[in-house]
């Protein structure tokens, strides 16, 4: 499966479930993990369990195998990793506390201003 296809079956797994204030980081060339972060927040515990499982099923359903799950039992932060797309699915107090969209913004901003 093509990168971008990928994206848009996280993408629609996501709104299927109405996960709340989606944003994707393109984090090519500032991570040797990934190439895309994916984050995404959940009104509940088992809202973010649920949404993270649509994004597990949709993904076996197309014939791939995520690389692996972390966080399932807690519910704060299920992290799916996907190989080129990594998603994370938070509530909300945990996504404002870890902040990863500034951690990799900020990646981001030292890049441009040492170029």
């Amino acid at each position: 499966m093509e990168i971008d296809q990928l994206r848009e079956l996280v993408q629609s797994a996501l709104d299927d479930m109405k996960a709340r204030d989606i944003t994707e980081l393109d984090v090519r060339g500032k991570s040797s993990v990934t190439d895309y972060m994916v984050i995404a927040s959940g009104s509940s515990k088992r809202h973010v369990m649920s949404v993270a499982q649509e994004v597990l099923d949709k993904v076996k359903a197309a014939g791939l195998q995520p690389l692996g799950t972390e966080g399932q039992g807690a519910g704060d932060w299920i992290l799916v990793d996907l190989g080129d797309v990594i998603v994370h699915v938070m509530m909300p107090d945990a996504r404002s506390f870890y902040d990863l969209e500034r951690l990799w913004r900020f990646d981001a901003d030292d890049d441009a201003a040492a170029e």
